[in-house]
């Protein structure tokens, strides 16, 4: 059953003070299916935030289940609990010291012994656990028979086999969860244990901490992370042990740097021990479906060549499906909208009628009329990435970004700023070197986001309706080659060439579910219906006011001022004052490109849409410089923010506000005279 929506931080979460209100930890590697377990189970009443203090997302909902409020925290995927990067360190600080009352460990069934090790990790903390099988039906395509009741009795904890996707497995999860909660003094599962040989240094260890760990840490644990050698663990204990215990401490790990292998080897023999019991796999040589494809997707030639036949496809299915549905809304919504508020306030000043006609209808109007190409956009990209088959355009883009001295998270970082460069350049914080994660930053705003690619659509289709889809695609392609040569040139010049290594678990494809598809499109819709109403609101009104004060006239108008002084350098890629102040609105929000024309262009004229409009007064070669400078140009406000919050530097965010201004004119200026030469057609 689905409850209200919360909006609390996760060490705000209630603990279960009563058998009606639990919290549940959600853990698990990465394209594990943890986010489709998590919106089956929570639907709509997601929040999404920051992690109290970082940058990380998280995710938190609330379900029922007989009779309890239970609270679902989704922590960011991890391969171990190790204090390597910031994901790990909010993973096990909110298991440790926010006690949730059971930690779900969602492991894919298809690839369960590298699953298991965090799961051997977590055992060593102080939560009851579930482990959930997810994707059995991947599995068992695989040819991998998985008995889970033999692994729950070797285990000694809750195992429950599912396939969150297709809702199958769900209701028993949540019955384990609610059967372990009244059963909790007789959770002894089998843990792990360190390898014999250093079995005695750990005692060792432990007896120099006794009575000197802080809570909510367990000796036996804290003895554990300093043979791992946990850098944050170190520091803590090195602070905590007075100088004389802390010398007999250090002298057993430098007389034991292997024992990390002693660990890890144990936590393996265990892993062993388990999948013995309760695995069987293929004859090995057998060629599953997900080879077949990846011989293709991953191909250093022939994948670079898929890739860019999908995003190609994907522009061809937003033209095709989204524009009668944009054509309409606009037709409706917003024209016939016009006309009748024209009629209604016939009798009212005309300034009212003017503001609510030229300037909210013809500029927030115009830009809600988007939406059925973001919902187009975002259910394909929901689509690609829900088959598996965003992990392999990561890989297929690292060959790119190697000579840049990137790896696989700056990979990962850059794909996320196609869905917003806000989120993009937060998440760069979790690249420990500061070299990549200062470059990632700076790179960052030339990936097309979203709202870019939505105006892009929007304005290619009326510039050039014969070939939208393919000058969509090219303008994209060019900011990735833009993005690859400033970052190739950057590495060289101003971080001498370092690289970095690459490491990448590719997930199998499987068939997508409807459901999660349709919940991370409205995730990604409302924020923009939340901006249409708020600030892009506000933007058309306030260049509705400047559009007619003080009159009379546009061309008289405190906003045609502003204009004239843009105008030398609009005449050098054959754009008027109009269209400079249409992409200096976008800094706001990149939406706000559409509603200032819609402002200048459409206002006092209910008859004509915007696209009859535009289409008569831009020509194909300034049409081409003024989408190539949108494409390019600045970013959005919200996006200059988070670059000087993560770099700490004005220097540096002054830097990247000014090289991507002259950039994008540059670009500008340079295809609208190539154009021009060219004799460019629609």
């Amino acid at each position: 059953m689905i409850s209200d929506e919360r909006t609390a931080y996760p060490a705000d979460l209630p603990h279960i003070s009563s058998e009606k209100q639990i919290t549940l930890a959600l853990a698990g590697q990465p394209n594990v299916g943890k986010s489709t377990v998590f919106n089956m189970l929570t639907g709509l009443t997601q929040h999404v935030g920051n992690w109290p203090g970082k940058t990380v997302e998280m995710k938190v909902g609330t379900c029922h289940h007989n009779g309890m409020t239970v609270h679902i925290v989704d922590l960011p995927g991890t391969y171990s609990l190790t204090a390597n990067s910031l994901e790990e360190r909010i993973a096990r600080d909110f298991i440790v010291k926010e006690k949730p009352d059971v930690v779900i460990v969602i492991a894919n069934a298809a690839a369960l012994e590298r699953n298991l090790y965090l799961l051997a990790e977590l055992l060593c903390l102080p939560a009851p656990v579930v482990l959930a099988l997810n994707m059995m039906d991947v599995a068992e395509q695989q040819g991998i028979r998985i008995e889970p009741y033999v692994l729950e009795a070797a285990l000694r904890l809750p195992v429950v086999s599912m396939t969150a996707r297709k809702n199958q497995g769900l209701w028993e999860l949540m019955e384990a969860v609610d059967r372990l909660i009244h059963d909790h003094d007789n959770f002894k599962p089998s843990r792990p244990r360190i390898r014999e040989d250093h079995q005695r240094v750990l005692e060792e260890l432990q007896g120099l901490v006794s009575g000197q760990v802080p809570r909510p840490y367990t000796e036996n644990w804290i003895a554990m992370k300093l043979l791992e050698g946990d850098a944050e663990i170190t520091r803590m204990m090195r602070s905590q042990l007075s100088p004389g215990r802390w010398e007999s401490v250090h002298a057993i790990l430098n007389r034991h740097e292997d024992a990390i292998l002693a660990v890890a080897g144990g936590r393996y023999e265990w892993i062993g021990r388990m999948m013995r019991a309760a695995v069987v796999y293929p004859p090995k040589g057998q060629i599953v479906l997900t080879d077949r494809l990846d011989r293709i997707a991953t191909h250093p030639f022939w994948g670079f060549v898929m890739l860019m036949g999908i995003f190609g496809l994907i522009f061809w299915l937003t033209y095709t499906l989204a524009s009668p549905f944009q054509a309409w809304l606009d037709a409706v919504g917003v024209t016939g909208a016009a006309k009748w508020l024209s009629f209604v306030l016939a009798d009212t000043p005309s300034w009212v009628g003017s503001l609510l006609v030229d300037g909210v209808l013809a500029g927030a109007g115009t830009v809600l009329t988007l939406l059925p190409i973001l919902v187009v956009f975002f259910a394909l990209l929901g689509l690609l990435e829900d088959t598996g088959y965003l992990a392999r355009a990561a890989y297929i883009m690292d060959r790119f970004l190697r000579p840049m001295g990137l790896h696989g998270k700056s990979c990962l970082t850059l794909c996320m700023g196609f869905g917003c460069n806000v989120p993009a350049v937060l998440g760069a914080r979790v690249i420990e070197a500061e070299r990549g994660r200062l470059l990632t930053i700076l790179l960052t705003p030339l990936v097309p986001c979203a709202a870019r690619l939505t105006v892009l659509t929007f304005l290619t289709s009326i510039f050039f309706p014969q070939n939208a889809a393919l000058v969509s695609l090219s303008l994209v392609t060019l900011n990735l080659l833009v993005l690859a040569v400033i970052g190739v040139l950057a590495n060289r010049f101003l971080f001498k060439g370092e690289r970095m290594a690459f490491i990448m678990e590719l997930p199998l494809y499987h068939v997508p579910n409807l459901r999660t598809i349709v919940l991370s499109i409205w995730h990604r819709i409302l924020p923009f219906l939340r901006l249409a109403g708020t600030l892009i609101l506000i933007v058309s009104v306030l260049i509705w006011i400047m559009a007619v004060i003080p009159g009379p006239g546009l061309e008289n108008s405190l906003l045609s001022g502003l204009g004239q002084l843009l105008a030398p350098v609009g005449q050098l890629m054959g754009l008027d004052w109009r269209m400079l102040v249409a992409l200096l609105s976008s800094f706001l929000a990149k939406e706000n490109t559409i509603a200032t024309l819609g402002v200048l262009f459409r206002g006092g004229q209910t008859e004509m849409s915007l696209e009859q409009a535009l289409a008569g007064n831009l020509s194909p070669a300034p049409a081409l410089a003024f989408l190539v400078v949108q494409m390019l140009f600045v970013p959005c406000i919200a996006t200059v923010a988070a670059i000087h919050r993560e770099t700490g530097s004005l220097r540096l965010t002054v830097f990247s506000v000014v090289y991507l201004f002259v950039i994008s004119f540059g670009f500008g200026v340079a295809v609208y005279h190539s154009a021009v030469l060219l004799n460019l057609q629609p």
